[in-house]
């Protein structure tokens, strides 16, 4: 699901509509191309896009120094140590990759919602914090989603400002995520988040924004990026 984003040429639907004006908001042409850098846990992160061609780096050190840096483009994937390539079993070739892919899906939302993969629908509104918020979930398709494809996401998108405020899924817990924090680099808008559980894990992802509103959501902890960079 987070691959490239090859934007959809097709009679658009009310919830592309939202998500256009959402990444518009975000960062709109910036997205485009830019080269952006930041601290995330004990990551250095970079990612780059020009047109539809893409490279993302992550950086850290293990116990003993060495240096592990994981590149994923538009092509390959691979995790370099100390500057040489490491030939990888399957299992930890998926699970990498899938790392580094993360990292950049979350942190470039909601430009990542203009994915051809993407399958998105509108299913109402509802009223956050005391602001109205158009309710969109996000599904993939089968070929160019990933292995998650069959992941359910929801969006909810601010109906004045058109910002992306909040975002569930269930993929690994229930979760709900508030976006805090917000910050401009290089024309884009970035954003931290609360990352919170939600307690009832029967209801379904569309669902979790009804318990965070009754209180029914625990703070697990702030996701967030540091000293971001511009490298243009």
């Amino acid at each position: 699901m987070f691959g490239s984003c090859k934007i959809k040429n097709l009679t658009e639907s009310k919830s592309e509509k939202i998500i256009k004006k959402a990444v518009e908001k975000h960062g709109g042409k910036n997205y485009e191309k830019f080269d952006v850098s930041f601290d995330f846990r004990a990551f250095k992160v970079r990612l780059k896009q020009d047109g539809e061609n893409y490279r993302f780096e992550r950086v850290t050190q293990d116990s003993t120094n060495n240096q592990i840096k994981d590149i994923l483009t538009n092509s390959s994937f691979e995790r370099q140590i100390n500057g040489e390539k490491k030939v990888l079993s399957e299992k930890n070739f998926s699970k990498y990759k899938e790392g580094i892919n993360s990292i950049a899906y979350f942190v470039l939302l909601p430009y990542k919602l203009l994915d051809a993969a993407v399958i998105s629908e509108y299913i109402g509104n509802e009223v956050l914090e005391g602001k109205k918020y158009n309710k969109i979930t996000v599904k993939f398709k089968k070929e160019g989603g990933g292995k998650d494809h069959d992941d359910v996401f929801c969006y909810w998108f601010n109906e004045e400002t058109n910002t992306m405020d909040f975002l569930a899924y269930d993929n690994g817990g229930p979760r709900f995520r508030k976006a805090v924090n917000r910050k401009e680099v290089g024309g884009i808008i970035f954003q931290d988040y609360e990352n919170y559980e939600i307690l009832d894990k029967n209801i379904p992802t569309t669902e979790y924004d009804k318990a965070f509103k009754n209180g029914k959501a625990k703070l697990l902890s702030k996701i967030e990026q540091t000293n971001y960079l511009d490298n243009k």
